[in-house]
Order: C-alpha cells, then sequence, then structure tokens
C-alpha cells in the first residue's frame, strides 16, 4: 500500500484514510493510490468502506501548485485530472457502501470525493467562530465544476439551491451544511470516524444482498453523473489556460504562501 493511504480493518469494514500531509492535496499519485486501495478493499472481501482524512481536514482538493507547475504540458495535466476523476469514480461506483468521515474542512475536490459517498459524516468545529466548510467553490479559483459534479450537488441540496452554490462556488459551514442535506450528519471532531463507522455496521446488519441490490438500483444517478459523457474532461482540460483562469489559480497559490 502506498504511504500515501494509511488502511485498518475493523470486521469486515476497511477504514481508508488519506495520509499526505499537511492538507491531503490530491495529486496524481495519491488519487491511484486511492483507486487501488478501493480496488484492494473490494477485492479482499471488505463489505464497507469509511474514507477518512486529517483532522481539521479531510482534503483541501487539487494540488493547485503541482498542477501549476505542469505549465503547458497537456498530456501530464490529462493524466493528473483523469486521476482525480478515476478516484472519485471509483467511490461512486463502488459496489459496496462508502462513508465519508469528514473530520474538517472539505473544499473543492475533497467535497466531490465526498459527494460521491453513501453518507457523510462532518466535525463540528471547537471554535464556532471559525467553523469547518464544505463546497464546490472552483468558481472563485477559476474553474468550472463540469455537469456530473454539479448533478452530485444537485442530488443532494436540490437544483436551486445547487445553481446558488455552484454559481457563487460557496463554501457551507458544517451546521448549515447539515441543514442543506450537504452533510448527513455532525459530530464532535473526535467522534467523527467512530459515527462513520457505526452508521455503516447499522447498514450492514441488514439482508446483505437486498440492501446491496437497492443501493444499486438507488445510486445509478450518482454513477451516470461521473461517467465520461457528463466530465468531459477535454473541454474542462482546454478551458485551463484561459487567462482568468491561470490568474485565480496563481492568486490562489500566492495566498498558500503567506
Amino acid at each position: 500500500m502506498s504511504s500515501l493511504i494509511e488502511t485498518r480493518d475493523h470486521g469486515n469494514v476497511r477504514e481508508i484514510r488519506l495520509a499526505r500531509p499537511p492538507v491531503n492535496a490530491l495529486n496524481t499519485e495519491l488519487c491511484r493510490a486511492l483507486i487501488h486501495a478501493i480496488d484492494t478493499a473490494i477485492g479482499e472481501g471488505a463489505h464497507g468502506i469509511v474514507l477518512a482524512g486529517n483532522p481539521k481536514i479531510f482534503s483541501a482538493g487539487m494540488d493547485v501548485p503541482y498542477l501549476l507547475s505542469l505549465g503547458g504540458n497537456r498530456h501530464a495535466l490529462m493524466d493528473a485530472w483523469q486521476a482525480f476523476f478515476g478516484a472519485a469514480r471509483a467511490l461512486a461506483d463502488s459496489r459496496i457502501p462508502v462513508v465519508a468521515a469528514i473530520g474538517g474542512h472539505a473544499p473543492a475536490g475533497g467535497c466531490v470525493l465526498a459527494l460521491c459517498c453513501d453518507y457523510r459524516v462532518m466535525a463540528r468545529s471547537p471554535d464556532p467562530a471559525r467553523p469547518f466548510g464544505i463546497g464546490l467553490n472552483e468558481t472563485q479559483v477559476g474553474l468550472v465544476a463540469p455537469e456530473g459534479i454539479q448533478r452530485l450537488m444537485r442530488r443532494l441540496v436540490g437544483p436551486h439551491r445547487a445553481e446558488r452554490l455552484l454559481v457563487a462556488g460557496e463554501m457551507v459551514p458544517s451546521e448549515r451544511a447539515l441543514e442543506l442535506g450537504l452533510v448527513d450528519e455532525l459530530a464532535d471532531q473526535d467522534q467523527v470516524d467512530a459515527r462513520a463507522l457505526a452508521w455503516l455496521e447499522n447498514l450492514l446488519r441488514l439482508p446483505h444482498h437486498p440492501m446491496l441490490q437497492t443501493r444499486a438500483i438507488a445510486r445509478r444517478d450518482v454513477v451516470e453523473a461521473m461517467s465520461p459523457e457528463f466530465i468531459q474532461l477535454d473541454r474542462f482540460i482546454d478551458a485551463w489556460d484561459a487567462p482568468d483562469t491561470q490568474a485565480a489559480l496563481k492568486a490562489l497559490v500566492d495566498k498558500l504562501k503567506k
């Protein structure tokens, strides 16, 4: 297993933890390691997966400094984004349930991974004045969320609310995320993983095959949303070099350096 992924078994549940400090930025290697970890868990007979991140941050999304370092290398850019959407697709298409244990912030790509899971448990911030946030903030950094990703958001919060959140690139505080249905449950930070595991264990007590077959039917729209037809990766990469996109991404990197 890659050093970027940590795993732990809880009976027939496999915990998969992103482990790329400090913020689990999603580069090609981490995304491919996540795909491998999901495939391995299923292949080794796990009945469910808990996907977790670091305390205070689930994942900061794509590794923007790494992506910008690729310059105009379209092949490398395509490879990086294929790895990311492949990881999201592996979660969406998993034939066993997956719960996101969101111990902190989950912007952009981190939010996408969570949206592909069956259930989302998010941490309450220990400081109400500085709540943890989750959201698809792509427009704020000069990107367009593909149709498939927008479908995932609409599935949870409804069309009009999704429109408002997506167009503004809004990061939603955890308490409001629960109200909107963007997450399913809140827990104290040190209880997020335990609550995710408890929800999954309760689900797995149901008659196994009827539960899985019903789940597969109910989640067909999630799988469809992640299909190439609704991601249109070539168009996404074409837009990468747009002047306002590059300016916004470079401003983000400058902000991260401070």
